[in-house]
């Protein structure tokens, strides 16, 4: 039995035998499509969606393993993998819990409290954890000597060995994570410097902006990220710092006292210093993931309904790929989708040759017994269709305006040389712009998914996780 059935079937609530054998199946090397058509007495007539999920959670937990791997090997070579410890870790299947077991054994470069441990101050920084000494002056002085200069020296290196402690502890992240779920704010500023830039004028709608997190949708989360990493905003999330930190003296401070002060210092040292920068690395990791996935959907279903068009069927179908200076690049369809014409046409400035290229057109239109037209959506499209309906034809003729998204990508493409070898990228890519009307969906897997244009910030989001998505459509 696959290592991984038990935690994917209660993960997803399904049978263990159905996720046995689709697990069996996708290691054979059997795809989506073929499992949920051809293999239903395996799975219990799971669909493909189930199917998918069940890949995607046996990928995760497979990358969870050799994490964990790497983890015991590491604590095992500090010769700090006590048996409960080696348990814990094996049985634990959440990334974020891995990772706090594994913090306090995490090589580090050396920290303050490093330094402090070297310079034998870790008994001074548990006697102020146990806050029952009444002169902790008194109790440092008797650890000054060589590698610590007086009593105030032993006293920060004991309080920033007790910050590390708090940092690392999970009960203490587990506080802080609760309080950033809950009331989290991601704030977005400008950059000043940057501010009148012209490129900058796309983000303004962020130059002063904060809500909630968990209400921030994957777009404006994505938008803001964008214009981060143009460097023309600064992105923060936080939480409510003194809630925070009040929550965290309740567990580490007990009374009141020369001890009790210090240590609460060193957790208000703990939270600002350590604590709160890891967090709201974490919650952003997170919140980018979250939008990512979100984004992913739409854009997995973007590709679907374009892929799933409907075709306009055997018809005999004139291509036109629009532009101004270049002029109107023209291709006659057969209704098989063959080529048998292609010239170009100059009705728009600066050659504004309207009257001829009407001829021409008309002419084309009587001779190749074009019935529809497909106009491309870039540059000039719009002054391109109004001048086609203008036209009076010998017979009706529909025009219709088609995504262009990835036309260029396919007609300097291998396939495109092969169907074409004869013929510039002008005239691949028209052709591509006719096919898509006759049929989107086999001209359109010619290309790869990405380049069709399925969202506003696809090139934001997780790239590996998009290209898999979008291939798996």
């Amino acid at each position: 039995m696959n290592q991984f059935t038990k935690l994917i079937a209660a993960q997803l609530n399904l049978k263990e035998q159905a996720v046995e054998n689709t697990l069996a199946l996708l290691e054979e090397g059997c795809t989506i499509p073929f499992i949920s058509r051809y293999r239903k007495e395996k799975t219990g007539n799971m669909d493909e969606v189930n199917i998918e999920a069940i890949a995607q959670a046996n990928e995760k937990l497979s990358e969870m393993a050799k994490r964990k791997e790497t983890i015991l090997k590491t604590i095992e070579e500090q010769g700090k993998l006590s048996d409960e410890l080696k348990k814990r870790i094996e049985q634990c299947w959440d990334a974020t819990e891995l990772e706090d077991i594994y913090l306090p054994y995490k090589p580090k470069r050396r920290t303050r409290a490093q330094i402090a441990r070297e310079a034998g101050l870790e008994p001074l920084a548990q006697l102020l954890l146990f806050q029952r000494e009444r002169n902790p002056e008194q109790a440092a002085r008797k650890f000054v000597g060589d590698k610590v200069k007086d009593v105030e020296a032993a006293l920060q290196g004991a309080m920033d060995i007790i910050a590390e402690t708090v940092s690392e502890n999970e009960q203490s992240r587990n506080q802080i994570r609760g309080e950033f779920r809950r009331g989290a704010i991601i704030t977005s500023k400008v950059v000043a410097k940057k501010k009148d830039e012209e490129e900058a004028q796309r983000f303004s709608d962020y130059f002063d902006f904060s809500e909630p997190l968990k209400k921030c949708s994957s777009h404006r989360l994505l938008a803001m990220r964008r214009g981060e990493a143009a460097g023309f905003l600064r992105v923060s999330i936080s939480a409510d710092d003194e809630q925070c930190q009040d929550k965290l003296k309740r567990h580490y401070v007990h009374g009141f006292g020369e001890c009790q002060t210090l240590v609460g210092e060193a957790v208000d040292d703990a939270f600002k210093r350590l604590l709160k920068p890891s967090i709201e690395t974490e919650f952003a990791a997170l919140s980018k993931q979250k939008a990512d996935e979100e984004a992913i959907v739409v854009f997995a279903e973007n590709l679907r309904q374009l892929l799933l068009a409907a075709p306009l069927g055997q018809k005999r179908v004139m291509a036109v790929d629009p532009g101004f200076a270049n002029g109107c690049k023209t291709c006659c369809l057969d209704a098989q989708g063959n080529l048998i014409h292609h010239e170009i046409v100059y009705p728009h400035p600066p050659r504004n040759r309207k009257n001829e290229a009407t001829a021409a057109i008309q002419r084309m239109v009587k001779m190749y017994q074009v019935e529809a037209m497909a106009v491309g959506n870039g540059t000039a499209s719009r002054e391109t269709s109004d001048w086609l309906h203008s036209i009076d034809f010998v017979h009706p003729v529909d025009i219709y305006v088609v995504s262009e998204d990835g036309a260029s990508i396919y007609s300097a493409s291998k396939i495109a040389r092969d169907e074409f070898p004869d013929e510039d990228v002008t005239v691949r890519g028209a052709v591509s712009i006719g096919r898509r009307l006759m049929d989107p969906l086999a001209e359109l897997v010619k290309i790869d998914p990405k380049s069709i244009g399925v969202g506003q910030y696809q090139h934001d989001v997780d790239q590996t996780q998009l290209k898999k998505s979008l291939d798996t459509v």
